[in-house]
This record gives C-alpha cells, structure tokens and sequence, in this order.
C-alpha cells in the first residue's frame, strides 16, 4: 500500500481557515475530507465514517483537491451542464437567427431548429435536446395553431349547409324526480 500524499503546515492552515469561510454544508464536508486527513491523518474509511460519505466519495474530493487545491472545495456543487456540445452564448447566438420569425409571430417548426443545431455540433441530437435548449433560452409554446393547415373552408362551409344535421331538433331536456322532503 502506497504511504498518503502529505499536505503542507501552510496548506493545513488555509484548510482550517477555509472551515471558517464554508457557507453550505457541502461546502463544509468537502473541507472536512481534506482537512481531517491533513490534521488529524486519518484514512479515507475513518473520514467517510465521520462525515457520512462514501469512502469513494471522500477519495474523490482529496484527489480533486490535489489537483485543484481550494478551488476543489468552495463552491464546486454538484449539477451543471458537463455534456454540452455547444456554450449558452453559442445556443443563442443560434437561436437568434430564429428569433425574428418567432417575434412576427410565426410558426416555429422544432425540427428546422434541430437540423441548424445539427449542423453546428456535427452530429445528430434527439429532438429532446432541442426542446431543453429552447427552455433553457426562455422559449415555449404560447398557443396553438389556429386551424389545421390542410383545412378548406369552403368544404367546411358546403358540409354545413348540406349535411342533415341536428340543427333543427331539440333533445327533450331529463324529467326531474319529484323529491319528497317530510
């Protein structure tokens, strides 16, 4: 077994003092796994124990620290985009050339945007990831279509006026239950 990488009286310092400074609780557990090996040289099983982490986990954040120093610690939560094929100023400046038919209120056709999306990243994308784009740029759907672009009115009209309807008959409205009250 290889003997631990030792961390400096000077780095021991700053991680106390960054104990101090932590804001979140993971902030402060994150600190805790270098600084518990630092000060008081224990394993990764023993801090995981105290900190209610797994011993992988504690592994992780001391790596990262090593690497990263307190810039690993502060901060670094988890989420966020680590899988994006293009940067949010990329995404609009994409978008933008949608933009001005959505703004004279026209109809924007999903797979038009993923085709200049594809295009971009050089690569298919599901149709989902268009639509997490456009959310993610404050674009959704306000209303329908106001009819089907197939429709003919005049055929709609023609088979009003000739179609034996209903028009002229009533339905017989339910009789009511005379209720007894006494």
């Amino acid at each position: 077994m290889r003997p631990p990488k030792q961390i400096c009286p000077k780095d021991r310092a700053a991680l106390k003092e960054l104990l101090r400074e932590a804001r979140t609780k993971a902030d402060f557990q994150r600190v805790q796994c270098v600084w518990m090996r630092a000060a008081l040289g224990m394993n990764s099983t023993e801090i995981a124990a105290a900190v209610g982490w797994s011993k992988s986990t504690v592994k992780i954040v001391q790596m990262r620290y090593f690497r990263e120093k307190e810039q690993a610690l502060i901060g670094a939560g988890r989420g966020g985009r680590k899988n994006q094929y293009l940067t949010y100023e990329e995404e609009k400046k994409l978008l933008d050339g949608f933009s001005a038919a959505a703004m004279e209120g026209g109809v924007l056709v999903v797979s038009d945007i993923q085709a200049a999306y594809e295009r971009k990243v050089g690569r298919s994308v599901a149709k989902s990831t268009v639509y997490r784009l456009m959310a993610r740029h404050g674009w959704r759907k306000i209303a329908p279509r106001p009819r089907h672009p197939k429709s003919d009115p005049v055929a709609q009209e023609e088979f009003k006026k000739n179609s034996p309807g209903l028009s002229g008959v009533r339905r017989k409205p339910a009789a009511r239950k005379a209720g007894g009250s006494g």
